[in-house]
């Protein structure tokens, strides 16, 4: 399991360069580096909520989930009556 973060994206949209939003939200480019490359180990919801109003976007708009495959994701619990 992955959460993908899609912060270029939104920077693209927005014609804003990773200085421009680091300065705008408070944090360190080199933070804002590694939230982008997807190597933070977690994000504060403060720090989610400041880019999203800078952005002027949703969370699910900055991050996703993907598999990692079919091998792990795991079956549906069944139940036995």
């Amino acid at each position: 399991m992955a959460i993908t973060v899609d912060i270029d994206v939104m920077l693209a949209r927005r014609k804003m360069s990773v200085g421009e939003l680091a300065d705008r939200v408070g944090i360190t480019p080199a933070n804002l580096a590694v939230l982008k490359n997807g190597r933070a180990k977690a994000v504060r919801f403060a720090t989610l909520a400041a880019l999203c109003e800078v952005l002027d976007c949703q969370p699910g708009d900055l991050l996703r989930w993907e598999a990692d495959d079919a091998a792990s994701v795991k079956p549906p619990r069944t139940t036995v009556s």
